[in-house]
């Protein structure tokens, strides 16, 4: 089968024929429909993350995956042939997380071995391409909002980047009741998607009236919430200092640099506070499967392109360079 695969000691990245794999115990093997290429892959390629837990130097990418029950290992239940599914990101064995395609081979693939634990079942007129973004693209700014960021209706939100993350978190955030929603880019694309997509007011960070104009958004009182869905050093200076009393800073970009607080008695004053985020957990996936179903959420505006497998490495290209400024492009086998 054809699979893109990632040397992580040469950086070397190629789609090339490897073995169909074989399910274990416990395991299944889906038949990939659709997977899709996320900024965490081209940090892969680039180096700027490193696999903790890969066992050898290659691994094939993929996060975002959707497809069809092809082969139940033994002992698995509940599962047959050309079910639907939409597979969470990794798993938990013995106590440590392991990511698909980063830790263990993923979805850039005809076909891809998981766990049966992570397969969240779909209907039957559920898009293929929709679904597989939503552990990542989706899952995390919800897990973001809902669990570490907590965000409450009628709190003032601040969000930092409106790419594939920072556009599905405007969504979300809609949905959940936060307002004012205030959305923050450089690029006027994607401060025009994040009005279309619910922001109630977009922002240039550059601008020079930028805080008279996150005062006036906010009536006065500062952010309760601001999420740096772009892992900027910037960004973070910007949205600290849009906090008002109590405000929260969610880091859900990866930057690896430190964080800065440039006046800390202010910070502790005002009870400021920053909390980290990663990824989502188990229970997010299907709660976004469901409420897609029932029609509260919708992502066919998220697919920017899809293209074939053996294109994936042109895809990476196009979102390294902001091509077309795409939410997210798909790979189809």
């Amino acid at each position: 089968m054809l699979a893109g695969r990632l040397n992580v000691s040469t950086g070397t990245f190629e789609v090339r024929e490897v073995p169909v794999p074989v399910p274990g115990p416990g395991f299944v093997r889906v038949r990939v429909q659709a997977a899709g290429v996320c900024l965490s892959d081209v940090h892969l390629i680039e180096g700027l993350l490193k696999p903790l837990h890969l066992r050898g130097d290659e691994v094939t990418l993929g996060h975002e995956v959707a497809g069809s029950v092809d082969l139940p290992g033994d002992g698995v239940e509940g599962w047959a042939e050309g079910d639907r599914v939409v597979l969470q990101a990794g798993y938990e064995y013995k106590g440590v997380t392991l990511t698909m395609g980063v830790d263990y081979d993923g979805g850039w693939a005809e076909y891809v071995v998981v766990p049966a634990g992570v397969l969240v079942p779909l209907s039957a007129d559920f898009s293929y391409e929709q679904a597989s973004i939503i552990p990542d693209a989706v899952s995390t700014p919800w897990a973001s909002i809902v669990s570490t960021g907590k965000v409450r209706a009628a709190e003032a939100v601040g969000v930092w980047g409106v790419g594939g993350l920072g556009a599905h978190g405007v969504q979300l955030l809609r949905m959940v009741g936060a307002a004012p929603i205030i959305a923050v880019d450089p690029l006027p694309e994607a401060r025009e998607r994040a009005l279309a997509f619910g922001a109630d007011v977009a922002l240039d960070p550059r601008a020079d009236d930028f805080s008279a104009a996150m005062a006036a958004a906010t009536a006065g009182r500062g952010l309760d919430v601001a999420f740096d869905f772009a892992g900027v050093d910037a960004v973070r200076a910007q949205a600290l200092a849009s906090l008002g009393l109590q405000g929260r800073l969610v880091l859900v970009g990866l930057s690896g640099n430190p964080i800065t607080v440039s006046d800390s008695t202010a910070f502790s004053y005002t009870r400021k506070q920053v909390r980290g985020h990663y990824g989502s957990e188990a229970h997010h996936v299907p709660q976004l499967v469901a409420l897609t179903e029932l029609g509260r959420l919708d992502f066919a505006r998220s697919i920017s392109d899809t293209l074939p497998l053996r294109d994936a490495a042109a895809a990476v290209a196009r979102l390294e360079r902001k091509e077309g400024n795409p939410i997210r492009l798909v790979l189809v086998p």
